[in-house]
């Protein structure tokens, strides 16, 4: 479980709840509505932001590069993969469907 929060997909995860939590808390308009969205703050802010807010409870750094290479999962691919190679090369020509 470690592993997938640490991971790009677990980041992505965080990201999209948090944002859920920050649009569904501040759609209300009440102050318990409020308070939802600043929890929801600190998932967004850590996913977008690499940090592993549970590493220290289990040892583990709070930098998510640092955590992966700690659980002894392979490098991630940056969170967007801007140039459609699967984070290999950040120069390589995006793929096109016309070859």
């Amino acid at each position: 479980m470690l592993g997938f929060i640490a991971s790009r997909t677990g980041r992505w995860v965080r990201i999209l709840a948090g944002t859920g939590l920050v649009l569904g808390g501040l759609g209300t308009g009440s102050p318990r509505g409020a308070m939802v969205a600043l929890t929801g703050l600190v998932p967004l802010m850590s996913g977008a932001l690499d940090l592993f807010l549970l590493g220290p409870l289990f040892g583990l750094p709070v930098n998510g590069a640092d955590a992966r290479r700690a659980l002894g999962q392979p490098e991630d691919a940056p969170l967007l993969d801007l140039a459609h190679d699967g984070g290999r090369s950040p120069y390589a020509p995006p793929s096109t469907l016309l070859h």
